[in-house]
């Protein structure tokens, strides 16, 4: 048997395995390429940046009518920007922060892997210059750069954070945002500038195309800027038996039909595997970090953080708590009543702040409410406390009554979960000698 994208000898069962597998892994590079294209590409998109190697700042914390990624944070005003390291290498440089605000630059590679980190805890509060250096590059370092981070592909992003204190520090937090700066490194040595990289047909993003066969479009896409990693070359040889490879041109509708039905198999069953496994987790530590940090299951583990929220931190710069579904194994729902209570002594242990924000279900995305609050936590103005410490949080669509109301995060009537985030996390909260309480129900 033949197919007509390039290989031969291939049975419909093996079709179906290798696309299964290949499908898991360029799930998170896949979702990473909808915002870096929407960002970069998209002039029609609310969130464009506005090209490559430069900043576009929010002077806001996110709101419902952000749509750029999923599970936004509504603690710390968003600066993206995307760095193109074909033609020579990035310069960053930081300005000095004075405490106690914090902000932090994560770095992520198109695997969606957080490769690098600048900012508040990695680098300190003290002004810094960077070199972001792509997997190709040959070159000697300059004097006046303070670290390298070397990166495994051609095109990285920074989802950049910086803390916002109440209305009046606006301008102030704005301040900070205009100074993270990029230049070329040749503009950094007063050097002429090299050829520019050659101009990128990138396909236009379809969610629809990427859950099926054409999935292999995007990732063939991708992999001309992905060089492909020594442990991974066997599974590359698999992958190239349904024509997976750099560049390589893809038709779905030039498959055998018996191939096309074992493909489309193998992707149902990935997607399927996926969803039920992201269901059930409640811890972010192992999601996001290196490939190395993520260790043997870091396909899982990168699309587990991909679908649940992209781009979220190491556990070192924050740690996620979340809850999905209730004892019984079904999913939240906001027309009940819900309680997370910390007990007298055991509010999240943290050095920054920590925050609970509120999505729906399936978008994963903030939700209007009569308050327009979308997150509750230590900066909240008024949270009340128990006389013992304690502390209860009311999750529902229904307001909880004029004594609870400063207390209430607003749920959609329907289908939510939260995520929680601890900036700054003290050990107990990274080796899990403190974990985030279960919801209850309340009355």
């Amino acid at each position: 048997m033949s197919m007509t994208n390039g290989t031969t000898g291939i049975s419909a069962d093996e079709a179906r395995a290798i696309a299964r597998e290949a499908w898991a892994y360029a799930y998170a590079p896949l979702q990473g390429y909808q915002t870096m294209y929407n960002q970069t590409q998209n002039t029609a998109f609310g969130g464009y940046v506005g090209g490559f190697n430069q900043f576009r700042h929010y002077a806001r914390s996110s709101t419902p009518a952000d749509t750029d990624i999923v599970t936004p944070n509504n603690d710390t005003p968003y600066s993206w920007a995307w760095l193109d390291l074909r033609a020579e290498p990035m310069v960053l440089s930081l300005p000095a922060v004075a405490a106690p605000r914090y902000y932090v630059n994560q770095w992520f590679d198109l695997y969606t892997h957080n490769f690098a980190y600048t900012g508040v805890r990695a680098t300190g509060r003290e002004a810094g210059t960077y070199l972001f250096v792509g997997p190709r590059w040959m070159g000697d370092i300059p004097k006046g750069i303070g670290k390298v981070f070397d990166a495994e592909t051609e095109f990285v992003g920074t989802l950049t954070r910086t803390q916002l204190m109440g209305p009046d520090d606006l301008a102030a937090m704005k301040a900070v945002q205009d100074s993270y700066g990029l230049i070329p490194l040749s503009q950094f040595m007063g050097k002429p500038a090299p050829d520019p990289a050659p101009a990128v047909a990138w396909p236009v993003w379809d969610a629809s195309r990427a859950e099926g066969l054409d999935f292999v479009v995007y990732l063939n896409a991708l992999l001309d800027f992905m060089p492909v990693q020594p442990s991974e070359q066997d599974m590359f040889a698999r992958f190239a038996r349904i024509g997976i490879g750099p560049g390589r041109a893809f038709d779905a509708a030039k498959l055998a039909p018996e191939i096309r039905v074992a493909m489309e198999e193998g992707i149902a069953e990935a997607g399927k595997a996926l969803k039920e496994g992201a269901l059930q987790q409640k811890d972010s530590r192992a999601m996001f970090g290196t490939r190395e940090a993520l260790g043997g299951d870091y396909i899982t583990k990168r699309n587990y953080g991909a679908m649940l929220g992209i781009y979220a931190n190491t556990k070192e710069e924050a740690v996620y708590g979340s809850q999905q579904t209730d004892s019984q194994g079904k999913v939240l729902d906001g027309s009940r009543h819900w309680v997370l209570r910390f007990e007298p002594g055991q509010l999240p242990p943290v050095t920054e702040f920590w925050s609970i924000t509120m999505y729906n279900l399936p978008q994963r995305l903030l939700v209007e409410n009569p308050l327009n609050r979308y997150s509750i936590g230590s900066r909240t103005a008024g949270l009340k406390q128990g006389a013992d410490g304690s502390l209860e949080i009311y999750m529902q669509v229904d307001n909880p009554g004029p004594d609870k109301e400063a207390n209430w995060l607003p749920a959609p009537r329907g289908p939510f979960f939260f995520a929680a985030r601890f900036y700054g996390p003290k050990a107990e909260a990274l080796d899990g000698r403190w974990t985030l309480p279960p919801l209850i129900e309340g009355t």
